[in-house]
């Protein structure tokens, strides 16, 4: 398969995947056996323009939180978003750097596959027999804040699936505004990760001989892609539960474990 061909594919699977609660790791390690692995700063690219069509996706929500915070509720749900992203920061900067992340090899991200589908099952099923409410608190906040970091140590665990799925236990029990919490921390939370990511490269001097033109496929791809799942998904939850990704994980994760070798 040509280059621009491959760039194309990879760029619009981690736009499908990214936000869904499916987890793009898993997905990439199989797309890597017929693909070719890409180097970190693809990698990088298309997971910031992933986070590109998010921005788009929610550019009047964000708008209206930055021109109306002399309003106490606008105020209030952006200093929630910062504590989340706050607690993500300095709890997930630390544990980056101690090195205490499982490796991005098909068995950790399997059995993270399978056991975040069980996870999906119960907490919905628990979320349901509790009112529902769209009101985030702060102790949401910082329960959205620790998931990412959970997500980060174990490759394959979504990072919006364990924060949708905890801020929904802790009382967040409206699909749609615990996603719409969850995707907007999503924002600086990616955007810094990617940009330590970016600039570990260039300590280490490996920005040089890229492609540009595949990268730029790849980029293109990822945010158009990304920005019809997004508005989809955000639609979908409104009157669906998220049995079938759970469903999907779970086989997902099983083909894993019994089609690909475990040292890849």
């Amino acid at each position: 398969m040509s280059d621009p061909i491959s760039a194309l594919l990879l760029g619009i699977l981690e736009g499908l995947t990214e936000f869904l609660p499916v987890s793009s790791t898993g997905h990439l390690l199989i797309a890597e056996r017929w693909l070719g692995a890409r180097s970190d700063f693809f990698n990088i690219v298309i997971q910031a323009g992933a986070i590109i069509a998010v921005v788009l996706v929610f550019r009047q929500r964000l708008w209206s939180l930055a021109t109306g915070l002399g309003e106490r509720e606008n105020r209030d749900y952006v200093l929630k978003l910062g504590t989340a992203f706050l607690v993500t920061a300095l709890v997930g900067l630390p544990v980056r750097l101690a090195g205490w992340q499982l490796p991005e090899t098909v068995t950790p991200v399997a059995w993270a596959l399978v056991i975040g589908g069980v996870w999906m099952l119960l907490a919905e099923r628990w979320a349901e027999r509790m009112p529902e409410r769209d009101t985030v608190t702060w102790k949401i906040a910082v329960g959205v804040g620790l998931a990412q970091v959970v997500a980060g140590v174990f490759p394959g665990t979504s990072r919006s699936a364990a924060a949708i799925f905890l801020a929904m236990l802790l009382g967040l029990s409206r699909r749609a505004a615990a996603a719409e919490f969850v995707f907007l921390v999503g924002i600086p939370t990616m955007f810094a990760a990617s940009a330590y990511a970016f600039l570990e490269l260039a300590r280490h001097g490996q920005l040089g001989h890229q492609d540009w033109g595949d990268v730029g496929i790849a980029f293109a791809a990822a945010v158009i892609t990304g920005f019809v799942v997004v508005k989809w998904l955000l639609g979908y939850i409104k009157h669906h539960r998220f049995t079938w990704f759970a469903i999907y994980r779970l086989a997902l994760g099983a083909a894993l474990l019994l089609f690909l070798p475990a040292g890849n």
